[in-house]
């Protein structure tokens, strides 16, 4: 697995998921919803498919907010992974937000 660099997240990100933001090593998402309800089965959704992937984002919930992370530990960056676990979360979120 690779680590893409700035430039190439950068105008992935631009090009395809534009409410992602780039950190220094990692992408990042905020979501709100109606309620704590719907944020935790928006989680549910995309824990699924982490799991399914083999790659898990670092995240907290606040009763109607859910902040995600993104990034690869081995070896440490942003990696192709990222991106498409990325756009299933866009997906998930485009059915249940």
């Amino acid at each position: 697995m690779e680590v893409l660099t700035n430039q190439e997240v950068s105008s992935y990100l631009k090009q395809h998921l534009k409410y992602w933001i780039l950190a220094e090593t990692s992408i990042n998402r905020d979501f709100t919803f109606k309620n704590f309800v719907e944020s935790f089965s928006f989680m549910t959704a995309v824990a699924l498919e982490a799991e399914k992937m083999d790659h898990h984002p670092e995240w907290s919930n606040v009763y109607n907010k859910v902040s995600i992370r993104l990034s690869t530990h081995k070896p440490k960056g942003i990696t192709r992974q990222d991106l498409d676990l990325a756009a299933k979360i866009d997906s998930i979120f485009a059915k249940t937000g």
